[in-house]
C-alpha cells in the first residue's frame, strides 16, 4: 500500500531543501564570484550567475607563484601524513584495547591527559629544530603523527569487537599481530576511513606549521601560498585592490582572488569526500561505542 504524504512530511522536505540551499549557496557564490569581472563584483548581491565572465582571478593565482609545485607538495604531505596518522593510531589503539596489556589503565590516563595538556609552540619548535627536521617534509608530518583523540576513538571501537573472535584465532595459533591484520582491521574499515578522512582534511588545510618550520620555497604547500596571496593587498586603496605587477592584476579585487583561492584549494577534498561519505557516517556511529 502506497504511503500517504502528510503535512509533516511536506514540512520536513521543505526544511531539508532550504537547509541544503543554505549549505550549497555559499559554495556556489564563491564559484560565481571567482569567475566574475571585478567591475561587477560590488553589485553581485545574491546573483546566481556571473554578470560578466572573467578568469583574471585565476590568472593572478597561477601567475603569483608555482601553484603546481605547491599542489604537489600538499598532495604528498596529505598522503604521507594521513598514512602516518592512521598507522600510529592503529598501533597505539590496539594494545590499549587489550585487557592483557600491563598498566593499560595508566597508559589510557596518560593519553587522556595529553589531549588537554601540551608543551606549547616554542618547545615543539625547539624539538623539531634539534631533531634536524626544519626545512623538510618530515617537519609537517612527524609532529602531527599522534592524535590522542583518534587513539581513544579507535581504542573504544576495538574494545567493542567480540572477544570470542579473537579467542578463536588465538586457539588456532594466531599471534596478536595476525589477529590485528587479519581480523580486527577488516572489521574496522569504517572507523579507519573516518580517521583517514579527518587526517587528510587536517593536512590539506593546515598552514601554520609550514610557516614556522619551512623556509625553503620549493617546499611551500598550497595553503601557505594561498595565505601569502591573500595578504598581498595594498592597504592604501579603499577598494582593497590586489597589488600586482601588471595592469590587469592592479584592477583585480581581493574578493575575486579570495573566492578563486577557495575554489582552487577545496577542489580535491570535495572530490574525495563523496567516495568516503558512507564510511564516514558509519565510522561516526561506530566510534561512539563505549569501551
Amino acid at each position: 500500500m502506497k504511503k500517504r504524504i502528510t503535512f509533516f512530511d511536506i514540512l520536513n522536505i521543505a526544511f531539508l531543501v532550504l537547509l541544503c540551499i543554505s549549505i550549497l549557496y555559499p559554495v556556489w557564490n564563491q564559484i560565481v564570484l571567482s569567475f566574475s569581472d571585478s567591475s561587477t563584483t560590488g553589485g553581485l548581491g545574491i546573483a546566481l550567475w556571473p554578470e560578466k565572465w572573467s578568469t583574471e582571478a585565476y590568472n593572478y593565482i597561477f601567475d603569483y607563484g608555482n601553484v603546481g609545485r605547491a599542489y604537489f607538495n600538499t598532495i604528498v604531505r596529505t598522503i604521507l601524513g594521513t598514512i602516518t596518522i592512521v598507522t600510529v593510531t592503529i598501533l597505539a589503539a590496539y594494545p590499549l584495547s587489550r585487557d592483557d596489556l600491563p598498566f593499560r589503565n595508566l597508559f589510557v590516563i596518560l593519553f587522556i591527559i595529553a589531549m588537554y595538556v601540551n608543551g606549547g609552540m616554542i618547545p615543539r619548535y625547539l624539538l623539531v629544530r634539534d631533531l634536524g627536521l626544519l626545512d623538510t617534509r618530515a617537519a609537517l608530518i612527524i609532529p602531527a603523527a599522534l592524535n590522542t583523540s583518534y587513539i581513544i576513538i579507535l581504542r573504544n571501537f576495538f574494545r567493542s569487537i567480540s572477544k570470542e573472535i579473537e579467542e578463536s584465532a588465538i586457539m588456532d595459533g594466531a599471534s596478536p599481530f595476525t589477529i590485528l591484520v587479519r581480523i580486527v582491521l577488516p572489521l574496522s574499515v569504517p572507523i579507519i576511513v573516518t580517521i583517514a578522512l579527518w587526517s587528510a582534511i587536517y593536512h590539506w588545510n593546515e598552514w601554520f606549521s609550514a610557516t614556522i618550520y619551512i623556509r625553503n620555497s620549493s617546499l611551500d604547500v598550497l595553503q601557505t601560498l594561498v595565505r601569502d596571496m591573500l595578504v598581498n593587498v595594498d592597504p592604501s586603496r579603499m577598494d582593497y585592490q590586489v597589488s600586482g605587477t601588471g595592469a590587469d592584476a592592479a584592477q583585480l579585487l581581493l574578493a575575486n582572488v579570495r573566492a578563486a583561492t577557495v575554489v582552487v584549494s577545496i577542489g580535491p577534498i570535495i572530490a574525495v569526500y563523496p567516495f568516503a561519505q558512507r564510511y564516514f557516517i558509519d565510522g561516526l556511529q561506530l566510534g561512539a561505542v563505549k569501551g
